[in-house]
């Protein structure tokens, strides 16, 4: 693949040129074996800097996508080439459409019923040559995860997109990955929300500007305090910038 991996504070974090997405995802369906994409947040960032199943999960992902300005910031601060920042979503629609382009295959899996009934039906609306070869509601009870996997597995999907009401959320294909054949993983908690429309995605204006941080502050006036870890960060971008050269 024409990417390129950059390590950011101890973290990597891939640098994929919007033109050159659509070759980086069909290299990968080329691949064998689970493979997956993370979308990496600032504090998520942060989170993978220590021991853990979930800084495995994105060292060992294929692809680890930014989704927060301060990546940037902090690349460019650092005097690392700076990756390109991509809306979760629209990086998502992205890559269905280079999939239904090429006439492959989709599994839904999360949220609640009605909501994924109701994404899948406008995700098949929307993308006519994408096949939908199966879905699975979220919140399950622990007893059905072997038939989940099993379904998943005798499907063999190009990509299994997840959602909402996985318990390992971001780290659930990582954990499971000898389980299946040959797909690629996307955990975005909210696209079936978004598909259904059930969900409004963040304006486009918002996000290019950086300032999603305050769309998720009005939904959760807590997040308020993730502006300690966010000094955090600036302070270790510092010691890197120091110490670290």
């Amino acid at each position: 693949m024409s990417v390129q991996r950059i390590s950011l504070i101890g973290v990597p974090v891939d640098v994929v040129p919007p033109e050159d997405l659509e070759m980086t995802v069909l290299e990968l369906l080329a691949r064998p074996g689970t493979k997956q994409i993370v979308f990496l947040s600032v504090w998520d960032l942060l989170r993978a800097r220590h021991k853990g199943e979930f800084q495995n999960c994105v060292r060992n992902a294929d692809l680890v996508i930014p989704v927060s300005k301060s990546i940037l910031s902090g690349a460019s601060f650092l005097k690392k080439s700076v990756p390109v920042r991509y809306n979760p979503f629209d990086a998502v629609i992205h890559i269905m459409s280079v999939l239904d382009a090429h006439f492959k295959s989709l599994y839904l899996l999360g949220s609640r019923s009605q909501t994924l009934h109701s994404a899948a039906r406008n995700v098949a609306a929307t993308f006519p040559n994408l096949r939908i070869v199966g879905k699975y509601a979220g919140y399950y009870q622990k007893s059905v995860e072997g038939d989940v996997i099993k379904a998943i597995y005798k499907a063999c999907p190009s990509l299994v997109l997840v959602s909402d009401g996985m318990k390992d959320k971001v780290c659930w294909a990582y954990k499971r990955r000898n389980q299946f054949s040959s797909s690629i993983f996307i955990y975005y908690k909210e696209v079936m929300g978004i598909f259904s429309k059930r969900i409004k995605r963040i304006d486009e204006k918002t996000f290019e500007r950086g300032h999603e941080i305050y769309h998720e502050i009005i939904r959760n006036p807590l997040k308020i305090f993730l502006i300690f870890p966010y000094m955090w960060y600036i302070l270790v971008l510092v010691w890197y910038r120091l110490l670290k050269k």
